[in-house]
């Protein structure tokens, strides 16, 4: 009878035969996702294992993240790794995380898009960057990827690692096959017990529960000159955001506002959609509501007697929130999961969301429990709870300042990750790499 460790055994090799006899089509692939925005036409190549950039001279971190919240979460290893004396590689395969990265890398760091999980395309990065250190954000599980870092006797570290028991149920339908994944390797620093927990069952040889590195992100920048113009341009009346919305819950955004504007005449409602590309659809849906509406990708400014503010721009939410101290935090109403609500916790905004919060339990949990933020229902809850707030400024403020302390009392991750790589670190020092 065929055991697992024999299909685990030509699994991979199947795996990669697959991957490679499809790379010769990945031009056209690639092409098709850059007709439709999801790839830069000018950087192809990368995803294919062409280098855009020279390697710099020395020790070089590689750091890889999935897309947006991955690679931000990186960021405070990359501050550290930068202070050990390490150039830092970030890679991700979204374009929206590029942009946003070029934003927030700093000196001594640098953005690259990842290749394809096919050998060629893998070797040809490698043979390019010969990074000294491999760090995976989360859940980033590429077989060809970790083989081949791993033949190179590279140190692979799965940082913030998170194994949903979606995931889990899914990976243990081929527990050899994870296993011999996992053992690849070296240590994964997991963001909770529960994670580590999974891990370890399905062959993780050595996992520490280290925390979420999100909570130690700086919080998002902003121009200091267009924030002024903002500020300006809106004056003293009452702003609240409707942030990363996905498509259902910008509806119930603007059924809120109509009923709030009968308390507050003055009300601006900033939406900030998830995904930038659907502006002229919120934009369309706000006028049709009978509301006055300007929108940020088409150069229109806030004036006085604007009511929703369409802010579909990428990289600008540090911006916006700094504009209102009251937030909803979208795809917790309409959709599954919710989205992170660190970044506006840790400018002090009280944070409103629906039930479906599952991605980021915790930091929920946390934000309920500390009297920083409110679970609405439906238009009417956020109608209700935007109302109370606005009409109680004290109350509006403990809530803001709760939600800040409660997110700054969950840091620390970033240097107990630094703790646990410094074996690493110091075996490339002792041998002079």
């Amino acid at each position: 009878m065929e055991t697992e460790a024999m299909k685990t055994q030509m699994f991979l090799p199947v795996y990669r035969a697959a991957a490679q006899s499809l790379a010769p089509f990945s031009g056209l692939f690639l092409r098709r996702r850059a007709q439709r925005g999801k790839e830069e036409l000018a950087r192809l190549g990368e995803r294919r294992g062409q280098a855009g950039l020279a390697r710099p001279d020395g020790r070089l971190a590689w750091l890889h993240g999935a897309s947006v919240g991955e690679g931000l979460a990186l960021l405070p290893l990359v501050d550290r790794l930068i202070g050990k004396g390490f150039h830092v590689l970030v890679t991700t395969g979204t374009v929206a995380s590029a942009r946003i990265l070029a934003q927030r890398l700093p000196s001594g760091a640098f953005h690259q898009y990842a290749p394809l999980d096919a050998p060629r395309f893998i070797e040809r990065f490698l043979d390019h960057w010969r990074p000294d250190l491999f760090l995976l954000a989360e859940s980033e599980i590429w077989p060809n990827m970790i083989c081949a870092v791993h033949a190179r006797a590279i140190p692979i570290a799965s940082v913030n690692a998170r194994l949903s028991p979606r995931s889990f149920a899914r990976w243990r339908l081929a527990p050899s096959f994870i296993s011999a994944l996992l053992s690849r390797i070296d240590i994964c620093l997991a963001q909770s017990e529960d994670d580590a927990g999974r891990l370890l069952q399905l062959g993780a040889p050595r996992v520490v529960a280290a925390g979420n590195l999100k909570y130690d992100v700086e919080a998002p920048p902003a121009d200091p000159d267009r924030l002024r113009a903002l500020f300006t341009g809106l004056g003293p009346r009452p702003v609240w955001i409707a942030a990363s919305t996905h498509a259902g819950e910008e509806a119930l955004a603007l059924s809120a506002h109509k009923r709030l504007v009968r308390q507050l005449p003055d009300l601006l409602t900033i939406v900030a959609p998830r995904h930038a590309i659907r502006g002229d659809e919120i934009t369309a849906l706000a006028r049709a509501a009978g509301l006055e509406t300007a929108q940020r990708s088409r150069g229109e400014a806030p004036g006085a007697s604007t009511q929703v503010y369409v802010a579909d721009t990428m990289g600008e939410l540090g911006l916006f929130y700094r504009l209102a101290n009251v937030i909803f935090v979208g795809k917790s109403l309409v959709g599954q999961g919710g989205q992170n609500p660190i970044e506006p916790a840790k400018l002090g905004s009280a944070i409103l969301h629906g039930p479906h919060v599952g991605n980021f339990i915790d930091v929920y949990a946390a934000l309920d429990q500390g009297g920083g933020a409110f679970v609405v229902n439906d238009a009417d809850d956020l109608a209700g709870r935007l109302a109370f707030l606005f009409s109680n400024p004290r109350d509006l403020r403990q809530a803001a300042e709760a939600s800040r302390e409660s997110v700054a009392a969950m840091g620390g991750a970033a240097d107990r990750v630094m703790r646990a790589l410094e074996p690493y670190v110091a075996a490339m020092i002792v041998s002079g790499q």
